[in-house]
């Protein structure tokens, strides 16, 4: 069972919501299979750096078969700012070629079918169903764990269990919004080596028991006298 929040979940979106309104997902793209060609260059790699190299890749590969079909050396060229760049050039040809041969070159809106492809697993299926076909789903991906786990959402490290506790929580109608929401906030205020506390504005709702604290100006001692 997934773990009761310090208040409702609704309360952390509404407030999330005024604190980050522009929030959207950061990869850019405009059809399915971009989406799941970017998320596949985004594996250890920025989403704004996968957002550099997209542009001359769709334009240069426009559909599956393409994709398919490229010459390795000139796709591995084309990511290769993205890191590890024969495996993903590897992961992308096989992938749009499983595409092509069961799916006619369409990605599908089937968690399964999308789970049967090479390389995609259930961050990667998730956050195609939110945000290609706006079908309700939650994508774990860093920021979305990391928060979950210091708001008290989730006991759990593992990101199948975080999903299922945050999927139990999370209206149906709100989670695609829930992990922009979380994914911006992780990004702005909830940082992973030093988050901005005093300036959340979750701060009295979240558990975390390692909370960053305001600054405070020093003290002057009793009978000193400060020299500057």
């Amino acid at each position: 069972m997934p773990r009761r929040p310090a208040a409702p979940i609704t309360t952390i979106l509404d407030r999330l919501e005024v604190s980050h309104p522009d929030a959207t997902l950061a990869l850019d793209f405009r059809s399915p299979l971009q989406l799941l060609v970017a998320l596949i260059l985004a594996a250890q790699c920025t989403d704004a750096k996968v957002n550099e190299v997209t542009p001359a890749l769709f334009r240069r590969y426009r559909g599956a078969a393409d994709f398919a079909a490229a010459d390795p050396e000139e796709l591995e060229g084309l990511v290769k700012q993205t890191g590890f760049f024969r495996q993903k050039a590897r992961a992308v040809r096989g992938c749009c070629q499983a595409l092509v041969d069961r799916f006619g070159g369409q990605v599908p809106d089937d968690f399964d079918a999308l789970l049967g492809l090479p390389g995609v697993g259930r961050k990667t299926a998730n956050i195609l169903l939110g945000n290609a076909f706006g079908i309700p789903a939650i994508g774990v991906d860093t920021h979305v764990g990391r928060l979950a786990q210091r708001l008290g959402l989730t006991r759990h490290t593992d990101p199948d269990k975080i999903e299922a506790d945050l999927a139990a929580l999370v209206p149906c109608a709100r989670q695609i919004r829930f992990c922009h929401l979380l994914q911006y906030h992780g990004r702005r205020v909830c940082l992973a080596r030093k988050p901005a506390c005093p300036t959340c504005t979750l701060v009295d709702l979240c558990p975390y028991s390692d909370k960053s604290e305001a600054k405070k100006p020093p003290t002057k001692p009793k009978g000193s006298r400060w020299v500057g």
